[in-house]
């Protein structure tokens, strides 16, 4: 086979595919995202990728992580599809099934999640019919050996091959729009609070530049889950199921929900993935019903010790049974900063609890709450040797200035923010190369659930320096300075950041 007909083959075999995968978008997109070949195929190898190379991604990788594992697997279904296509030019059956079985494994994928249905396994059937139409529709047997040579032959070859591009990009543009379409969370209308809080302070954001926001915009706020793609949860139809070791176990209509008790709570969440000095956490002023209220209604028996909380996609979350019955304040959220939830923040209900890491007490997508015990049933993560409890540890940031940035000498302003949700920040501390610890000042208070603002004036001489934070709980515990990573309970030490000072 010479170069010319290598060319020819893997151009068929990517068209192929490309115009398979877009139609397998497009139908995804009518019955579930998550069946999308791609997106099932992704989710498959993040379900199966190890603990510390999972965490190695998040923290090197960052938001693009889940964009870098969709290119990656796209990439080898395009390459291989491309193999397909060389050898479906000497022997089409073969080639053709090197199609079936990448389909195959998509097929597999979009049925293995914990929540699949039978239906989500038309978008792979869909990806096989059209990639293996385009395929034959390009091959020679179909166009004849002679019409790949004449004139007339490359103009009908290039011919099919623009109205199979052209019909990918319509189909993966139709796609696309419906996703984006039903993503958007409209009409809702929430009720108000018992007691309603009065507004938030205005932050030292409107004094010092680069202090992050007292108030996390939902826009803004991080999202670190296993999900590719997000979950269209039709709130008409969504339960809330409270079952397990209780004695009245009931579900719940989200008409319903939104009929009980509503309490609003100002909450800084973080996920255990945050690096020292990472971004990965905001605080909102979250609305819902508190799930010690539910679980009441319901009646705990003796022994249980576990809420173990399932998403509508099957992702499950454990979280202690003493963190919605020692007083604090977690909820089953349906508002997040005086909004319905976005849906990729959970649409429409969520667990919030403070004081805890999201992956022990905040599901997303949330359908289910199992009192239970930790003997009987495990989650997502502890199977995969995270720690079982999720206290977030101590911690704090500094925002401004940035690492390595030069500033001018003279009076400069240090901020940041500090947390520690359900203890509350007593002191923040900055050290300035091996000087003294100086005692900063505070922005607003919002309550022990929440993140202080901090800033600290700063009289800066020519020179290279290095600015170390600590903060400090009511309780006199102190933010360690001993280093570990995130895995398994959250990471700990203290930032430095150098600063070059003019």
């Amino acid at each position: 086979m010479n170069r010319h007909d290598l060319a020819l083959g893997a151009g068929a075999g990517l068209l192929s595919a490309a115009a398979g995968l877009a139609a397998g978008h497009l139908v995804a997109a009518l019955i579930g995202p998550a069946a999308s070949p791609v997106l099932a195929v992704g989710s498959a190898v993040i379900d199966r990728t190890p603990t510390p190379l999972k965490q190695w991604a998040v923290g090197t990788l960052g938001n693009a992580d889940k964009p870098v594992l969709l290119g990656s697997v796209l990439a080898g279904t395009l390459l291989l599809a491309a193999l397909g296509g060389v050898v479906a030019r000497r022997t089409f059956p073969v080639g053709a099934g090197v199609v079936l079985v990448l389909v195959a494994v998509a097929g597999w994928a979009a049925l293995s999640r914990p929540a699949a249905r039978p239906v989500d396994v038309i978008p792979a059937i869909v990806t096989a019919a059209v990639a293996l139409g385009a395929l034959r529709w390009l091959s020679p047997d179909a166009t004849g050996p002679r019409e790949v040579v004449d004139g007339m032959g490359r103009r009908r070859l290039l011919m099919r091959a623009g109205v199979i591009a052209g019909g990918a990009l319509v189909a993966g543009t139709a796609g696309q729009w419906l996703v984006a379409r039903v993503q958007d969370v409209k009409n809702i209308a929430l009720p108000r609070a018992r007691r309603p809080l009065g507004p938030l302070p205005r932050g030292l954001e409107s004094r010092y530049r680069g202090v992050t926001r007292f108030q996390t915009p939902n826009e803004d706020f991080y999202r670190v889950d296993v999900n590719l793609t997000v979950p269209i949860v039709d709130h008409d139809s969504w339960t809330l199921r409270i079952d397990g070791m209780v004695d009245r176990p009931y579900e719940l209509t989200f008409a319903e929900l939104l009929d009980l008790p509503m309490i609003e709570c100002d909450i800084t969440m973080c996920c255990v993935s945050n690096e020292v000095g990472g971004p990965y956490l905001g605080g909102a002023r979250w609305l819902g019903v508190r799930v010690a209220d539910l679980l009441a209604r319901a009646g705990v028996r003796p022994g249980a010790d576990q809420i173990l909380s399932t998403a509508t996609d099957g992702f499950t979350i454990s979280t202690p049974l003493s963190a919605a019955q020692d007083g604090r304040d977690m909820i089953v959220a349906v508002g997040m900063n005086g909004e319905a939830l976005p849906r990729e923040h959970g649409f429409p209900a969520r667990l919030v609890t403070p004081g805890l890491y999201g992956y022990v007490g905040s599901t997303k997508w949330l359908t289910r709450m199992m009192v239970t015990t930790y003997r009987d049933r495990s989650a997502y993560w502890t199977d995969r040797d995270w720690a079982t409890d999720g206290p977030i540890k101590i911690a704090s940031r500094i925002d401004t200035p940035a690492a390595l940035k030069s500033v001018d000498a003279g009076r400069i302003v240090v901020a940041g923010v500090a947390w520690a949700p359900g203890r509350g920040i007593a002191a923040v501390e900055v050290r300035v190369d091996d000087g003294p610890w100086q005692e900063a000042q505070f922005g607003p208070d919002a309550g022990v659930d929440y993140w202080r603002q901090w800033y600290l004036l700063w009289d800066a001489e020519s020179g290279r320096h290095t600015l170390t934070v600590r903060a400090r709980t009511p309780d006199g515990e102190v933010q360690t300075d001993d280093r570990e990573p995130p895995f398994p309970d959250g990471s700990s030490g203290l930032q430095q950041i150098v600063v070059i000072v003019r």
